[in-house]
């Protein structure tokens, strides 16, 4: 991780970007360096900011619910990338998440504009977009309400985007939103719902699945389409950066290939995993300091295959995701490389 000095001395505009040691945040910041921005990132003080050494970044330290900080990260910024969010499928405490999402998001807006910021990019997400129920994919047309959203990370998101929607119509606001949808690969350090269960998968800790459609896309994919959007997004507009659908059944066959291990077989119905989600958030909120791995939002949505289309972003941005295998198999070989997998690769024996 560079230091002030060294980001300072670069030439290009001056960027921020919120989250910027997160999964996705990381791989937007390595985008911009390369393309020759300075970059700023915003980080928590108890971040962990592995996915930033060796970068030449400029990082202030702050919080989406310390407004004082988010005032001094912006000035004198040209662009934002605002890609911070509380992202969790289950929280002891909601509340934590709308102020980060909600309110955090609301008042980074509001310092954007009073700086002068000259484009935004608010990463937003899939989350906020109504699925059709026959499976077809859904694209920035599908509108949704807030009663669709399931649990408080939806509702959330969902919250988060209409209030930058709402500033843009009313304040002028810059901004270009992006609706990411399931980012797989390297530099996943929590790591992220999707990445768990990949790793799980290759360790041989997921027996069984409930089987339910997802969009995979390689995060340095995700990363590229941010630029993209910046450079070609228009205001106001939405676009969904995704990959391509796949059963999770699919997807498990795909990382069991590559990984050299056994796939889980046992396909569990949906009712019947619900008495154990409810068991395993019953034991998080009781026993255990750690985030539940069955949730019940988790098991809701799982009911609906969750299948996008990034049609307007290929045709408006020019963005062009490379396969599905390509960003598992960068998962896998990362989280191996990486200790997140207790069985060694067999073919290394």
């Amino acid at each position: 991780m560079g230091d002030g000095d060294s980001a300072a001395g670069r030439g290009g505009p001056t960027t921020l970007v919120t989250g910027g040691a997160g999964f996705v945040g990381s791989a937007v910041v390595r985008q911009l360096v390369q393309s020759g921005h300075r970059v700023r990132v915003l980080i928590r003080l108890t971040s962990d900011s592995r996915n930033l050494r060796s970068l030449p970044v400029d990082v202030v330290t702050g919080d989406l619910t310390d407004y004082r900080s988010l005032r001094q990260a912006i000035t004198g910024c040209d662009f934002l990338f605002h890609a911070a969010a509380d992202y969790r499928l289950w929280v002891p405490k909601p509340q934590e998440m709308y102020e980060n999402n909600v309110q955090g998001t609301e008042k980074i807006m509001q310092e954007a504009l009073r700086a002068g910021v000259r484009k935004i990019i608010y990463t937003s997400s899939v989350a906020t977009l109504r699925l059709n129920g026959n499976g077809a994919p859904a694209d920035e047309t599908s509108a949704a309400s807030l009663t669709d959203m399931i649990g408080h990370y939806k509702r959330s998101k969902f919250l988060a985007e209409a209030a930058v929607l709402q500033l843009i119509e009313t304040r002028g606001l810059p901004a270009v939103v992006v609706n990411p949808s399931a980012p797989v690969g390297p530099r996943d350090i929590k790591p992220t719902p999707t990445g768990r269960f990949i790793a799980d998968a290759v360790s041989g800790r997921m027996p069984a699945y409930v089987n339910t459609g997802l969009n995979i896309v390689h995060v340095d994919d995700v990363a590229k389409g941010h630029l993209l959007a910046l450079e070609h997004g228009r205001i106001g507009e939405r676009y969904i950066l995704g990959g391509h659908n796949m059963m999770l059944k699919e997807i498990l066959l795909e990382v069991a290939s590559f990984a050299g291990c056994r796939p889980p077989f046992v396909r569990i119905p949906h009712t019947a995993i619900l008495p154990i989600a409810v068991l395993s958030e019953a034991w998080a909120r009781c026993a255990s300091k750690s985030a539940p791995r069955v949730t019940l939002d988790g098991v809701r949505m799982a009911k609906k295959r969750m299948f996008f289309s990034s049609e307007k972003a290929e045709r408006e941005l020019g963005y062009a995701p490379r396969p599905a295998r390509e960003a598992l198999q960068d998962a896998v070989r990362w989280f191996r490389q990486n200790g997140y997998c207790n069985k060694p690769d067999p073919r290394k024996r």
